[in-house]
């Protein structure tokens, strides 16, 4: 639908509201942080990428993003076509700075009805996204300027960005925020998800004997596929629940909920290393129990790589690549 859309925005006359709708398509910013955008909002990377400054009306933080060429390009258009207007600045209640903004007439900011529902709703219609009764919108419900913003997030997130990247970009301040956009849909998790809980998956560990069972009851099955990704440990996975609080465990190798595949296989063999070589220091230093205790995880992880059927060196066998 994305690609039927914007053709009818690229043709929208007004040259405000497209700028407007472009930068939310692009950018992924707030409607009243596009609405309040400065004059001086746009400029280059020393690369010529384009990059947005907004102002963080939700936040109270600036942020500076990339923007697409076909956005900045409509947004420069509207800067200059402001740039010699009469118009006073704005005294900005927070910093006392005065501030000119982009998005103004008659002395008065452009309000977001404006600059967003209106155009939206004439670009749907001529796109020919419209439901029963004229509203502008798919079988999957109303298309708004917001929905870009979640475009942003699910498409920055499929396409591997980091957590922080999002959240950089979005303006988010709490991981959970950005959590909705790089849960399942991230084709990485997908791909580890589908490693652990798809079916004939090879696993090893404590959980695995409940994965293989399927004795997970519906409702942690439910909160695996949405927060899959916040259970990645170094050499595996924890799949314990909210409910049954965090692990008690020091060593995640011997939690009943620790679970692990062959894509961790070089993994769990440069942990076996350092157990082993932790042992022998400890054995120089005459340290029976930190002995003790090296050996028992580097043979545990021995385990682990033969449930997984996994050479315990290198050479031996083929070779996983890690996540």
């Amino acid at each position: 639908r994305l690609n039927q859309l914007m053709p009818a925005i690229d043709a929208i006359a007004c040259p405000f509201k497209r700028a407007a709708l472009l930068v939310a398509r692009w950018s992924g910013a707030r409607r009243t942080e596009i609405q309040r955008l400065p004059m001086d909002c746009l400029d280059r990377y020393p690369d010529g990428t384009a990059r947005l400054r907004l102002s963080g009306r939700k936040t109270y933080k600036e942020r500076i993003v990339p923007l697409h060429e076909d956005a900045a390009t409509a947004l420069q258009h509207a800067i200059d076509l402001r740039r010699n207007a009469p118009e006073r600045p704005f005294t900005d209640e927070r910093s006392g700075e005065e501030i000119r903004y982009l998005f103004m007439s008659h002395g008065k900011l452009l309000s977001t009805f404006y600059l967003f529902e209106t155009p939206i709703q004439d670009a749907c219609k001529a796109a020919g996204l419209v439901r029963p009764g004229g509203r502008a919108g798919t079988g999957r419900g109303t298309v708004s300027a917001h929905r870009f913003r979640h475009t942003v997030g699910t498409q920055l997130a499929e396409r591997g960005a980091k957590l922080h990247t999002i959240m950089k970009v979005l303006g988010h301040t709490s991981v959970s925020m950005a959590l909705v956009y790089a849960q399942i849909s991230d084709q990485e998790v997908l791909r580890d998800y589908k490693a652990v809980l798809g079916p004939g998956a090879t696993i090893a560990g404590p959980a695995a004997d409940e994965l293989r069972n399927g004795s997970l009851p519906d409702t942690a099955v439910d909160w695996l596929t949405t927060n899959f990704f916040k259970t990645e440990l170094e050499l595996g996975r924890c799949l314990r629940l909210p409910a049954e609080g965090p692990c008690e465990c020091d060593l995640c190798l011997t939690c009943a909920k620790f679970v692990t595949t062959p894509e961790y296989a070089p993994r769990l063999r440069a942990r076996r290393e350092v157990e082993q070589t932790l042992a022998l220091d400890a054995a120089q230093r005459g340290w029976e129990r930190e002995v003790e205790r090296h050996r028992c995880t580097s043979d545990r992880i021995d385990e682990l790589l033969a449930d997984l059927g996994q050479p315990a060196h290198p050479g031996e066998g083929a070779e996983s690549t890690g996540p």
